[in-house]
């Protein structure tokens, strides 16, 4: 099962990068991250992972797939019978901005039925990213 949110950001690509990758800060602009760390020092690369913390959900290690440093990454955390699949893009726009997809995969066997269970919440917690992701970024 796939959740998705797309917003529009007014701030330069790069800013959005240093945000959106400096993971253990997240907590400081989205409410659905409790507390967020780094499990090796160093920039963001495929391999690295994060424990996050996130209100109603057990705590979760992901670790980066897939990365395109100033573009966006994927990272994958599991558990059992679902591999959940974070995306976080950034799309260069024209006028300057962004355009910012996040989405969140739930397959396996357990998958549909843990997003049945918790689609709400992933879509309420997709969206304060997001928009936790904008204001941060807008106000420079």
């Amino acid at each position: 099962m796939r959740f998705e949110k797309t917003t529009e950001i007014a701030a330069d690509p790069d800013l959005v990068w240093a945000v959106q990758s400096d993971i253990d800060r997240w907590p400081e602009w989205t409410p659905s991250v409790r507390r967020a760390q780094r499990l090796e020092p160093g920039p963001l690369a495929v391999g690295s992972t994060a424990r996050l913390e996130q209100p109603r959900l057990r705590p979760t290690v992901w670790r980066v797939t897939e990365l395109e440093a100033g573009r966006g990454f994927v990272w994958v955390s599991r558990s059992p019978g679902v591999r959940s699949t974070g995306e976080h893009w950034i799309v260069p726009l024209p006028d300057g901005g962004v355009r910012v997809e996040l989405a969140l995969d739930l397959s396996g066997p357990l998958g549909p039925l843990l997003g049945w269970l918790y689609g709400d919440l992933v879509r309420r917690y997709i969206g304060m990213e997001a928009d936790g992701l904008k204001r941060r970024c807008e106000r420079g």
